[in-house]
């Protein structure tokens, strides 16, 4: 996930402001059940961005939907994007902060693309191996089924990807015998 100029600043106070007062998941769980929201709803794109509404309309709305759902520190979040017209940043605010978080915890979000399902065992095997790879406490697995990868796994952890798909080592091996380097 790249920076996003603008979210990370939003995302990097947040998460300060989170972590000096302890509640740097509660947080995080309250800005994805914002985000949540905003998705389901259309709220973005249907509502706020209609030229008719106020932002003093905007933020009724936002404090009649969330007061009693999130903590004040994201209401606040909001109807100072709402202030700057900053609302359409709310999704990478939301990932943003969430990966400053998850690096906090010592956690890292893993992509796992295989030609089967993971069953939940070998799902745990990929995560002890991979989570000590990648210096981390604890990998949280997405699990992609790619049938062209013909077997064996591909891991994208961050920027680094450990390719270690048949159709890959299918591939260096035709590019071996096209170039001659044919090595034992």
């Amino acid at each position: 996930m790249r920076r996003h100029p603008i979210g990370y600043r939003y995302a990097y106070a947040m998460f300060e402001l989170a972590r000096e007062q302890g509640t740097l998941v509660e947080t995080m769980e309250d800005l994805e059940v914002v985000s949540q929201v905003f998705e389901d709803t259309n709220l973005l794109d249907e509502v706020f961005r209609h030229p008719k509404m106020t932002n003093d309309e905007k933020k009724t709305i936002l404090k009649n939907t969330f007061s009693t759902k999130v903590s004040s520190s994201v209401l606040h979040l909001l109807l100072l994007l709402i202030d700057n017209k900053r609302l359409d940043v709310l999704y990478p605010i939301v990932d943003n902060y969430k990966q400053l978080t998850n690096e906090a915890r010592g956690i890292a979000e893993a992509t796992v693309y295989s030609a089967k399902k993971l069953s939940d065992p070998e799902r745990l095997a990929v995560a002890n191996v991979f989570s000590k790879r990648a210096g981390k406490t604890q990998l949280i697995i997405e699990n992609i089924v790619d049938e062209q990868i013909i077997g064996g796994l591909k891991i994208r952890i961050g920027d680094t990807v450990y390719d270690g798909s048949v159709a890959n080592q299918l591939a260096r091996i035709q590019a071996r015998m096209i170039h001659g380097n044919v090595s034992r």
